[in-house]
């Protein structure tokens, strides 16, 4: 019998890319590794004690919350664990505003318990064409403030705890700094197939693209984009520099009609599991 919902440490980091693997997901094990750093990692075992279900709740401070590899095995679905699993992180959410992006298979589970569409995301995949001359820089340890500030006014919420892991996670950071004021930056992080660019903040879609530019001329193969449905300028440019779309998931919002912070700043998440 299958009852305990109990948390997960990185000893199970092996079964969940197991699990990821069963649903024919890739074992993203950075990622992974990531997420069981700054977030909560729920799960379910069988009577063998072989992990089968799992759910990871990412709190930023008590505002807003991010839920994601919510994953069933597939000898175990249509049983009601992915149901059970998010019932338990919403609870542990509290008053949080939470969300998640959604694809076709989770979106009406997600739809039953309340969740609502407010956007889409596009991701798109594939070599970026050079864009000509840098027109930003390398971050340093000094940008640290400032990369806070701008990203909990961007995303209406305390990111720190994310944020303060890039310098080891991310293989590359660059930002946008005018008149010492540093406007925008964005990060890129290898993942198993291809390098993930993100997140991306700044001032306007020229700025996104100068920052997703120089930090692709810098990549030695595919580079992948999940950009955010509300700047369709930046997916057609990447669409003509050799980036096409891929596909895309749903995302959706629980507790709030809409995500707080400057959202016309915000144009590429960390990951979709992360916002």
């Amino acid at each position: 019998m299958i009852d305990r919902i109990e948390r997960l440490s990185t000893d199970d980091l092996p079964a969940c890319l197991a699990l990821a693997e069963n649903r024919e997901w890739l074992p993203e094990a950075h990622k992974w590794r990531l997420l069981f750093a700054v977030g909560t990692v729920y799960g379910l075992r069988d009577e063998a004690g072989d992990v089968v279900a799992t759910a990871i709740l990412t709190r930023y401070g008590t505002r807003l919350a991010a839920i994601s590899m919510v994953l069933v095995a597939s000898r175990y679905g249509r049983r009601g664990l992915g149901g059970r699993l998010m019932t338990h992180l919403l609870d542990e959410a509290g008053d949080a505003t939470v969300f998640l992006n959604a694809t076709p298979y989770g979106r009406p589970l997600y739809e039953r318990l309340g969740f609502v569409p407010i956007g889409t995301t596009h991701t798109h995949v594939g070599r970026l064409e050079p864009t000509g001359p840098a027109a930003t820089r390398p971050a340093v340890p000094g940008d640290l403030a400032m990369l806070l500030a701008l990203d909990a006014r961007v995303n209406g919420a305390d990111r720190s705890h994310v944020l303060r892991t890039l310098p080891d996670f991310a293989e590359c950071v660059r930002v946008v700094e005018r008149r010492g004021i540093v406007s925008g930056y964005a990060a890129a992080w290898r993942n198993v197939d291809n390098v993930v660019i993100g997140p991306v903040i700044a001032a306007d879609a020229a700025d996104a693209r100068a920052l997703i530019g120089d930090i692709a001329a810098t990549i030695d193969g595919p580079v992948r984009l999940d950009l955010d449905g509300r700047h369709p300028e930046l997916r057609r440019w990447a669409a003509g520099r050799g980036v096409p779309e891929w596909g895309s998931t749903t995302v959706m919002v629980y507790g709030a009609p809409e995500l707080p912070g400057d959202r016309d700043r915000w144009f590429v998440p960390l990951m979709q599991a992360l916002g």
